[in-house]
């Protein structure tokens, strides 16, 4: 199967459903990893997600979404503590580049699988995300890709994934602009895939 294949009509089983959720989880975390530790934080095209309607309308061409933590209160206490610890932002990245690469990603199954994007505070994007409800994402890095329906919902500002979203995204951007947003997606296992990327598709 390849990325310009289409969606198929399969129905994972509950256990094939795990495997592949963990899987993803373990490759996020490993992509994530290396983008600290060797790509200075930048995000890489695996952890940005074309973002299309479940009959394949694009919407977005590549967003950056974030993992969470299933228990992300102790993390999101520490990046809070580094921003408003020191205004020098290149203390901060730095700090953020030392947290995240030495124990953040270390554990794929304290993750959970729902994942997180910060947006605007009058993001037409998010509001046509909304709208739908539901879309796919499609991640790819190398060789490897995965589809994944996902429905999506707009978090409160004192949810736990909300908090943990933001100061994660504070460590890395001081100028963040008052109300932004941030959206969850929480995926439908049972009707996703991956998929292998033929040489030169990526």
């Amino acid at each position: 199967m390849t990325a310009g294949d289409r969606r198929k009509n399969v129905v994972l089983m509950e256990p094939a459903a795990e495997a592949l959720r963990d899987e993803f989880l373990g490759w996020q975390c490993r992509l994530r990893q290396l983008s600290v530790r060797e790509g200075l934080g930048r995000p890489s095209s695996g952890m940005r997600a074309r973002v299309s309607t479940l009959d394949g309308t694009e919407l977005a061409p590549a967003v950056t979404l974030l993992v969470m933590r299933e228990e992300p209160e102790e993390s999101t206490q520490q990046f809070r503590f580094q921003v408003q610890k020191t205004q020098d932002p290149v203390e901060r990245y730095e700090k953020a580049l030392e947290i995240l690469s030495a124990w953040y990603y270390q554990r794929p199954r304290e993750f959970s699988d729902i994942m997180t994007g910060l947006f605007g505070p009058g993001s037409a994007f998010a509001d046509q995300l909304l709208l739908h409800g539901r879309c796919e994402l499609e991640f790819i890095e190398y060789a490897k890709g995965y589809r994944i329906p996902c429905s999506v919902l707009e978090l409160a500002e004192n949810d736990a994934f909300y908090q943990a979203t933001y100061w994660h995204n504070r460590l890395f951007n001081p100028n963040m602009p008052a109300g932004v947003r941030v959206l969850s997606f929480t995926p439908d296992w049972t009707h996703s895939a991956d998929f292998e990327v033929e040489t030169g598709e990526e």
